[in-house]
């Protein structure tokens, strides 16, 4: 093949078809349990995190609830993924080879939120929310509420479900209201998959009777939590603020660098192909999940 820029230009519009659709091919879950939130700046600042309005009956003058004192900030980060490919790979005529990398990058790019969010959701034991606690931790206290927790160590089991239920529909407000919470998923692992299956799907429980937990949540199984093989959450995604956020500053984009002038072309004879995008991922309410260490 002659390398010129119109090749180079055929080239790079394959390309751009593979990745694309590679990218809407991805199957990512992210969107399950955070919460997207455009950005427009560096950072985004979050005071609206710990209160949650309620109606009450109109006595007088309205009262204003006011946002929060605290301050949560979510600072956007740059992220890239790039291959090269040799001149000589055109010339040979054997750019074929790489259609499957590119589709590697659209699918990266896709499930990059997903890389994100269960990272941070698997970090939540030592991760910092907006209360200056852990996401999951035995002393929450907003305002002049109780101290409450939403941490365990137990093993995945109908008894520890039947306690995170509770202990999640009982939260309450700075008020001490319920904040009416009902989970609705339970996050595991590839190997309590099993496990949780049985204990939201089986007609019967271990014992033989009845399955009181039959369908009270779904179950999401997720390969990259695999790091932690006994961790467990129970979540509420049915609120409008889910436990967790993706904050999206910039979506991703492919590009190249392909002219004869650039570096990499010059010193190399290597094309460049890659995406980027901006954004970061952060804790929104932990009232809206339960997590386990599973040790116990």
């Amino acid at each position: 093949m002659i390398v010129d820029q119109a090749a180079l230009q055929s080239i790079y519009r394959g390309f751009k078809v593979i990745f694309n659709q590679a990218f809407q091919a991805a199957q990512s879950q992210y969107e399950k349990i955070a919460t997207v939130v455009p950005s427009t700046t560096k950072e985004e600042l979050y005071k609206w995190l710990g209160k949650i309005p309620r109606m009450r009956e109109w006595i007088g003058d309205r009262i204003i609830q006011n946002l929060s004192a605290y301050g949560y900030t979510l600072r956007n980060k740059t992220w890239e993924v790039t291959v090269g490919v040799d001149r000589e790979d055109i010339e040979d005529d054997t750019i074929g080879l790489y259609n499957p990398l590119v589709q590697a990058l659209g699918q990266a790019g896709a499930l990059h939120p997903d890389d994100l969010i269960f990272d941070l959701l698997l970090a939540g034991f030592t991760g910092i929310c907006y209360d200056g606690q852990y996401f999951f931790d035995a002393d929450h206290k907003d305002g002049n509420g109780p101290v409450q927790s939403n941490v365990s160590t137990a093993a995945l089991s109908a008894a520890s479900y039947n306690a995170a239920y509770a202990a999640m529909m009982g939260t309450t407000d700075e008020n001490g209201e319920p904040l009416g919470i009902t989970p609705n998923l339970l996050v595991v692992p590839p190997q309590l998959r099993a496990t949780a299956l049985q204990i939201l799907k089986a007609e019967r429980d271990a014992a033989g009777a009845t399955n009181i937990n039959q369908n009270s949540a779904e179950v999401l199984v997720v390969p990259r939590l695999a790091k932690n093989p006994a961790a467990w959450f129970l979540l509420d995604t049915t609120k409008p603020v889910k436990p967790l956020l993706f904050q999206r500053r910039k979506p991703l984009n492919f590009v190249a660098m392909f002219d004869d002038k650039d570096t990499n072309v010059f010193m190399r004879k290597e094309y460049l192909y890659g995406a980027d995008c901006r954004d970061n991922a952060g804790y929104g309410l932990w009232q809206m999940a339960y997590g386990s260490t599973g040790t116990i």
